[in-house]
């Protein structure tokens, strides 16, 4: 129990993952603002104007950035739950190509495993496609070198990749190594990753409307300029201090929501995409160790001739 409040007194301290880096100048700026409108009102100056508190409502600027964090947010999952789909499609899809698809030879097993590798290179292509980067060396490693560099010239190497998924399973078709049952389940999976790769794009092109995001800015920046004319009457030189505790807060929630709205870029806050990759290369490695090299084929197709003369 010790440890457990230590690790929460921790991440209470914890710089990394925030959005302090990216709002501390606001912060700073309103704290010494809040001061400067305290120096005023020592000078006597008519600064103390508690009217202005009614300008901007707090539960109107409240429910603004509710509602911008919650629509961040639902991108955010949603995003979450398309690439959670991904990695089942790719688990289930590589499973039944290497329990379905039978191998009586050395090309045919490694046939197998480059459409096994192409599961990988689907759902890196994707990472890279929504990250806008070039085709690079994690997929080079996942294909044939003719594929790399077809895959160079390509627009959208996700879906050039998931043709050759598919391209592979009607080769298969074609030699009866699957039936029609087979194929259909095993397409339909291909089209469930294409889905969620729209899903993510749909995501990625449909950016929270401008005008929202410009109007918001306008209302926090009003309110807290706004705020220490109200509270310096009652707080005098604590206005500043407390000026920047407010604004921390507010422009703390609005940074969050601009930063997981898209989760897939290289945020701290955003979807760990480069671990999921890693995660599915890992298990199709597995599964590739399950398939028998060639010398066991070669020894079962010696053990069956032999059978067969005795």
């Amino acid at each position: 129990m010790g440890s457990q409040k230590l690790r929460q007194l921790r991440l209470a301290f914890r710089i990394k993952g925030t959005v302090i880096t990216k709002i501390y100048h606001r912060f700073i700026f309103f704290g010494v603002f809040g001061e400067f409108v305290s120096l005023l009102y020592y000078l006597n100056l008519p600064v103390s104007q508690p009217i202005l508190g009614s300008v901007i409502p707090s539960i109107v600027l409240g429910l603004l950035l509710v509602f911008r964090t919650n629509t961040a947010y639902d991108r955010f999952w949603e995003g979450r739950k398309a690439w959670g789909d991904i990695v089942n499609d790719v688990r289930n899809l590589a499973r039944l190509i290497l329990v379905s698809i039978e191998q009586v030879s050395p090309e045919e097993r490694n046939e197998k495993v480059d459409a096994l590798h192409l599961l990988v290179a689907f759902a890196i292509a994707t990472k890279v496609h929504l990250r806008s980067q070039p085709v690079n060396n994690e997929l080079k490693e996942l294909m044939s070198e003719s594929r790399y560099v077809r895959l160079l010239g390509m627009n959208h190497p996700p879906l050039e990749i998931a043709f050759w998924i598919g391209d592979y399973l009607q080769q298969q078709s074609k030699n009866d190594r699957l039936n029609n049952y087979q194929l259909i389940m095993m397409q339909e999976l291909i089209n469930s990753m294409v889905d969620n790769l729209g899903a993510c794009e749909r995501i990625l092109k449909t950016p929270i409307p401008l005008a929202y995001t410009i109007h918001l800015k306008q209302l926090l920046l009003l309110y807290c300029l706004l705020l220490p004319f109200q509270l310096v009457d009652q707080l005098g030189w604590g206005t500043g201090f407390i000026l920047a505790v407010i604004s921390f807060t507010l422009f703390g929630i609005e940074a969050i929501g601009l930063e997981i709205e898209n989760p897939f870029g290289f945020d701290d806050n955003d979807l760990p995409l480069n671990a999921i990759c890693d995660t599915m290369k890992r298990n199709i490695e597995d599964l590739i160790s399950l398939i028998p090299v060639a010398a066991s084929i070669d020894r079962q197709e010696d053990n069956s001739v032999v059978s067969k003369l005795y």
